[in-house]
């Protein structure tokens, strides 16, 4: 295994840099678009909030969500009214996008309207799916597979970076312990430097109870907190986050994902926590 303080390579996300040695920054929203106008009031919640704190911002959303636990769960409004409502986004709110894609997705169109590509977890292994997503030159954010070891993750990163696309991420998301269970280890986010490039945790599927509630998964939202807490203070360069108005109402990953009306209190404190572990070399 290698050193596992390796520096990322710096590069900029979106008209922002990212890296250690910069502000931590956030992608967040609903894990899936309902409406056009649930999408702009969190949006625009959202970026109020960053641009109070000073953390860059790249709004979530996907259009599509294919790992259903069950067949008759909501997936989303598909690619054409999801790709209209993220791009309505960005011309009212004013915030860069990202979204999930899979291997059938057709790669240039979603690019030609977003602004970072977000690949699934459980599709981490698939070598063609993982260039091909690269090959768009979009920003990538790479899952880390719920059984997939830290230091596995640095042949998905060689894989997108081999394109020449330089704009890659790696992302903790947890890994599978037990039935319907995730843990998250804290020491991961370390390991995952050796890719080269920047982590990012997230702190919502992270207590994700997969396929939990029978034909859902469930989640333990309470449990956000901790481990965003945890997170930041091992050094990350960006924190995921799925957020919702009413998550006990949210088509999707509602049990796990963290309210909205709580998200100013819990970024005011992480923020701090992010200046204050950046301002010293970290051990």
């Amino acid at each position: 295994m290698s050193n596992v303080e390796t520096s990322a390579r710096p590069f900029e996300l979106c008209g922002f840099p990212v890296g250690l040695e910069h502000p931590l920054f956030l992608i967040a929203g609903p894990c899936v678009i309902e409406t056009e106008q649930l999408a702009l009031d969190t949006a625009g919640t959202l970026k109020e909030i960053t641009d109070g704190l000073g953390i860059p911002f790249i709004y979530k959303s996907s259009f599509d969500k294919a790992n259903r636990s069950s067949h008759a769960s909501y997936r989303g409004p598909g690619m054409e009214e999801g790709l209209r409502i993220l791009a309505e986004v960005k011309r009212q709110i004013g915030v860069p996008v990202l979204t999930d894609v899979h291997e059938d997705t057709p790669l240039q169109e979603v690019a030609s309207v977003v602004d970072v590509l977000q690949t699934p977890a459980f599709l981490c292994r698939q070598t063609n799916f993982i260039q091909n997503v690269a090959n768009t030159g979009k920003p990538v954010n790479l899952k880390k597979g719920q059984f997939l070891a830290p230091w596995d993750m640095k042949h998905v990163a060689a894989k997108a970076l081999a394109t020449g696309n330089r704009r890659i991420m790696v992302c903790e998301r947890g890994v599978s312990f037990g039935y319907n269970n995730l843990v998250s280890d804290m020491r991961s986010l370390s390991i995952m430097r050796e890719t080269g490039c920047p982590v990012v945790y997230d702190a919502t599927h992270s207590v994700q109870l997969p396929g939990g509630q029978g034909t859902a998964s469930g989640g333990q939202r309470e449990f956000v907190p901790a481990l965003a807490r945890a997170a930041v203070a091992v050094g990350i360069s960006g924190l995921f986050m799925e957020t919702h108005p009413d998550p006990d109402r949210a088509l999707s990953d509602g049990p796990n994902s963290w309210p909205l009306d709580r998200m100013k209190a819990l970024l005011e404190l992480l923020s701090t926590l992010d200046r204050t572990v950046k301002a010293s070399p970290l051990l």
